[in-house]
């Protein structure tokens, strides 16, 4: 009995764990660029059971059968599926045709990617995320640049190439779910071995909605409910059966 309240308070940590991914992925519906992640869950470790009450001495093992004790999150997968197109006004505001990704320069010096195209521009007209990160570009001698937004007017065609000034939008490529690290709702870290993309499309004045589907959303949220509501099932029956254990039996 002690080790079925174990088991169900184990499994109550992971669906609460599966219901807070669900909530971010629903909190980022309207999030342009968001990639929703999902959570794998596997098995956990089977353990073999027996006695060891066969043969004649009844001193020979008799194999039981293996037990696990439950489910445990595997690993998070990034989905990384094209949302849909929503037409802007903004000469600031770009969405990505393809699979590859803005890159951007952190803080640290470091570089970062992101699907998200609703930029702004600094004090020093130069093209940047919301957060201000400084969404990056390359030159015609091929060295990293910013992307100059402050320029009138600020056209980019659908290579990514902004107007008159020799500079190419810098896009990422051959980005590998499981290589993202997220630092933010639409930022990733990666791991090197990433390419620049000359095939994906630039498309200005437009936006790249989250790729979450609601209707799917919504029903695993309500099978995760039902699910809560059946492990609540099983922990008062244990509850009930170890209380007659102590109360009841013992008194025999």
């Amino acid at each position: 009995m002690i080790r079925s309240l174990d088991t169900v308070g184990h499994q109550f940590n992971l669906l609460q764990k599966k219901q807070e991914n669900l909530s971010t992925n629903i909190a980022n519906v309207n999030t342009s660029g968001y990639k929703y992640q999902e959570l794998v869950q596997s098995t956990t470790e089977t353990f073999q059971f027996g006695n060891n009450l066969n043969g004649p001495m009844l001193n020979q093992q008799n194999p039981i059968d293996g037990l696990n004790f439950g489910n445990q999150i595997d690993t998070a997968y990034r989905n990384l599926s094209q949302g849909g197109l929503k037409g802007t006004n903004s000469n600031n505001d770009f969405a990505l045709m393809g699979d590859a990704f803005f890159t951007v320069q952190m803080p640290n010096g470091g570089q970062a990617v992101t699907r998200n195209g609703n930029f702004a521009v600094d004090a020093t007209g130069n093209l940047t995320t919301q957060e201000g990160y400084l969404v990056l570009g390359r030159n015609q001698a091929g060295q990293i640049a910013t992307i100059p937004a402050g320029s009138v007017p600020f056209t980019v065609d659908q290579t990514g190439n902004v107007n008159a000034t020799g500079v190419r939008f810098l896009l990422t490529d051959n980005v590998e779910a499981e290589n993202l690290q997220s630092i933010g709702d639409t930022l990733f870290s990666y791991q090197a071995g990433m390419t620049t993309d000359d095939d994906t499309l630039v498309l200005q004045k437009y936006l790249e909605t989250s790729n979450v589907d609601m209707t799917d959303h919504m029903v695993q949220m309500m099978q995760l409910t039902r699910e809560f509501e059946a492990n609540q099932k099983i922990l008062h029956a244990s509850d009930e059966t170890l209380s007659k254990a102590v109360n009841e039996i013992g008194k025999v």
